[in-house]
């Protein structure tokens, strides 16, 4: 497991190491821009997915479960495990890189107005393929239909939704004080939608484009993606050429005090890539990429093995050709 890697040193915290080895603008931006509210950026991109449409038809007798999601959350996985910087969070002014990889997805019981919304955050290792994304998927989506206490954030929302709201308030302030520190129970940071490495949510399946979703104060999280509804569009080739092409929107919001402009290009450069071609997330990735901003002492390198001489991840160009 990720939280294995690096020795546990003062100053880390239960769900993140500190990183202490990090570029002194870093260090001082969370002191300026204090909250994630005032760190927000905006991006979006509209997919051809075509290519993703015809793998999936290509796959649909050896992966008949496979959907258009689990392409999403993988290639996410995949470009979190490539691109760890995008695995970072601030916390009370200061920056800590998440030792797991978990991905918060809102899905609702039943599709009604009336219809009951939960959360699931399944936990996912930097080697998965997609097969493996799929089956995590799927066992986290059916402990939350099929137990009728809900989720671990049902449970907690259930509790405090008891409370008069003096005392509502009261707890959360409490939350946000505990969390600060990361005095936080491991339970609550368990149980907690909020508390990860990204959030996704395809509001395609509610019949309607892509949303800017906002990013919250409490947990952890840097990153929201939210995918739209398929759509047709009519797209022109360097001749002039028509063609019709179905294609599916994606914004996303993310917290731009974790890496610079550059780093995060690159990687939406990489996300689009597997995207195009899912073919890619078939097989493991060669090499596990470790933050090099956390000074830790490795224990458990998870590329034993793996000769350092392999060129396929040096460098972000490299990995990021269109």
């Amino acid at each position: 497991m990720m939280r294995d890697y690096y020795k546990k040193m003062p100053g880390d915290r239960k769900d993140g190491w500190k990183l202490r080895n990090v570029p002194l603008f870093f260090t001082v931006v969370p002191f300026i821009m204090r909250t994630r509210l005032d760190s927000q950026n905006y991006y979006e991109e509209t997919l051809d997915v075509e290519p993703m449409m015809d793998f999936l038809k290509a796959h649909k007798e050896d992966m008949p479960n496979i959907s258009m999601m689990t392409i999403f959350v993988a290639a996410m996985v995949r470009m979190i495990g490539q691109r760890p910087a995008l695995n970072r969070f601030v916390v009370h002014n200061k920056l800590y890189a998440h030792n797991s990889i978990t991905i918060s997805i809102a899905i609702k019981r039943t599709m009604s107005d009336d219809g009951e919304e939960t959360m699931i955050k399944p936990s996912f290792d930097p080697r998965d393929t997609l097969v493996d994304v799929q089956r995590r998927l799927e066992e986290a989506i059916d402990e939350a239909m099929n137990h009728e206490e809900g989720t671990g954030i049902d449970a907690v929302a259930g509790i405090l939704g008891k409370l008069p709201a003096w005392l509502f308030r009261f707890a959360v302030s409490m939350i946000h004080f505990l969390d600060n520190r990361g005095w936080l129970p491991q339970k609550l940071v368990q149980a907690s939608p909020w508390h990860c490495s990204a959030m996704y949510t395809n509001v395609g399946s509610l019949g309607i484009g892509p949303i800017y979703h906002h990013l919250t104060e409490l947990g952890t999280y840097s990153t929201f993606i939210a995918m739209g509804k398929r759509e047709r569009h009519t797209v022109y080739d360097e001749n002039g050429g028509a063609t019709v092409r179905r294609t599916v929107g994606m914004k996303i919001v993310n917290d731009e005090r974790i890496c610079d402009g550059y780093y995060y290009a690159n990687s939406m450069r990489l996300l689009r890539r597997m995207l195009m071609n899912p073919a890619m997330l078939l097989e493991p990735p060669k090499k596990v990429m470790l933050d090099p901003a956390v000074a830790n002492p490795l224990i458990n390198d998870p590329n034993a093995g793996v000769d350092a001489a392999d060129e396929e991840h040096t460098g972000a160009e490299a990995a990021l050709v269109d």
